[in-house]
């Protein structure tokens, strides 16, 4: 059987490139069989053709059946460190993949995303309001709120969204007095801002894009903050609510007794539509892979109650849509605001990779400490977690909230590997290749084709380089009466 032909910038095989990341997370793990239960349950998630939990996993990489219990207690093992994985995989993501820049800013995109999980001893699962336009999706759901972070990465007309990290960001508050260090207290405003500085603390400064709903006077105030106590500067874009209301700057002090204003007139963001219509200027500009015409214009003014924080508002009118676009850095050209919004898109991009062809989002991690969730609870009624009082029936809930954050690491972690290889393959490698598609993706290769890619040539790729760290840990754990070594080597 003719392979496509694959190499990357310097000639490294596929199996290779996955071995050189993989390695990089040896030293997350204080026991080796830890670190060989990550580098399978990574690559099975890569490769796996069904979303049947770690089963699937262990199909596709024709494993021993009795790996399945100690799979499952990998995800709760004392051996490894959560934020020692992420902070690997962020120094992971910067040190191999070309990331994307604007005036010497990285390109962070933040957004939450809600999974429906109908488990009723599955810790941390609420009743969330889904406000969406998709009339396929219940407005009310139980499920788990996630807070998602991603960084750009590829060619300017070819951009994916790396995913850095997904963490429960709701769901867990009542775990403040059980002293756990790992729960924050936080708002999920706030601690998607702290995520994200988190990791402009390893790529440097960044610009981060976010959807209308972080456009707060918490969230600016812990940017404030936090900006303020290190040494990395990272700015927000992000979308203003139409009926945004926004303040002119004070005039000079007039002569007198009384403290100085700290605001001017208001504004009415909706209104300088009209008002300004003679002030907007026209361009043309690539907006989601088009040319679209465009009328802009670009205002700074104060913003935020008791917070009269300077922004960088741009409104923007095109297709007959009108949007309001605010930014903190009041440095940063109108234009530039408007494309790199544009982006923003991309991160909902990934969620649904993870989702359809990962199943990042297929867990079913519970525990028989935690009390069942009563869909018809009183507001009144104490919630599931504040029942629980005995500390190992606490430790037990614990463990189930790591296991859930570390299969979403892993998932992570997997996509953004096969989102490098895609990168990587872009002109050496087409979608009409691997798979049949009515309509062949344009420039880089999809997840779902390099999924397809890795499922039909992984065990030759393994058969050719027996002397790989993967290969060697796969082959310890596949059942020989599967795939046999001599069928391997040739």
């Amino acid at each position: 059987m003719s392979l496509p032909y694959f190499s990357v910038v310097d000639h490294m095989p596929m199996l290779d490139f996955m071995n050189k990341i993989l390695s990089c997370f040896e030293s997350c793990f204080s026991r080796k069989a830890a670190f060989r239960w990550f580098v399978i349950i990574t690559v099975g998630l890569m490769l796996r053709s069904d979303k049947l939990g770690v089963t699937s996993v262990i199909r596709d990489l024709a494993l021993k059946p009795d790996c399945y219990l100690s799979m499952l207690h990998f995800f709760r093992a004392s051996s490894w460190s959560l934020e020692g994985i992420r902070q690997c995989w962020f120094q992971t993501v910067f040190r191999f993949l070309p990331l994307c820049q604007e005036d010497g800013f990285h390109i962070l995109v933040g957004d939450g995303v809600k999974q429906s999980k109908e488990g009723r001893r599955i810790p941390g699962v609420k009743k969330l309001c889904q406000e969406s336009e998709n009339s396929a999706k219940p407005q009310f759901i139980h499920g788990h709120m996630f807070g998602g972070l991603g960084i750009l990465a590829g060619s300017i007309h070819s951009l994916t969204c790396i995913p850095l990290s997904i963490r429960l960001h709701d769901g867990l508050q009542e775990l403040r007095n059980w002293d756990s260090p790992c729960i924050s207290n936080a708002s999920h405003v706030i601690q998607m801002i702290e995520d994200a500085y988190e990791a402009a603390k390893v790529f440097g400064d960044s610009l981060l894009l976010l959807d209308r709903y972080f456009l707060s006077v918490p969230a600016l105030t812990r940017l404030r903050e936090l900006t303020k106590e290190g040494s990395v500067h990272m700015e927000i874009v992000t979308k203003a609510k139409r009926n945004c209301i926004a303040y002119e700057k004070p005039s000079a002090r007039k002569p007198g007794r009384g403290r100085p204003a700290k605001k001017g007139n208001a504004v009415h963001l909706k209104e300088v539509f009209h008002s300004h219509k003679e002030k907007f200027l026209q361009t043309e500009l690539e907006l989601y892979g088009k040319k679209e015409k465009i009328r802009y214009y670009s205002i700074d003014l104060l913003w935020g109650q008791k917070l009269y924080q300077e922004l960088r508002f741009v409104l923007v009118e095109y297709n007959g849509v009108q949007s309001i676009l605010a930014g903190t850095s009041l440095s940063i050209e109108p234009l530039s605001m408007i494309r790199l919004y544009s982006y923003r898109f991309r991160i909902e991009c990934t969620f649904r990779e993870l989702k359809q062809q990962l199943g990042g989002f297929c867990y079913h991690f519970w525990s028989k400490h935690m009390p069942k969730i009563d869909y018809y609870r009183k507001k009144t009624e104490p919630t599931p977690l504040e029942q629980v009082t005995d500390n190992y029936s606490r430790k037990k809930i614990m463990e189930a909230i790591r296991a859930i954050e570390m299969h979403m690491a892993l998932s992570c972690i997997a996509m953004g590997t096969i989102q490098a290889l895609a990168i990587q393959a872009e002109g050496k490698l087409r979608s009409e290749q691997i798979r049949y598609q009515r309509t062949p993706s344009k420039g880089k290769i999809s997840e779902g084709a390099m999924m397809c890619y890795l499922r039909k040539y992984i065990f030759h790729f393994m058969g050719q380089s027996p002397e790989l760290r993967i290969t060697q840990l796969i082959q310890e754990m596949q059942e020989m009466s599967v795939i046999d070594k001599d069928l391997l080597a040739s």
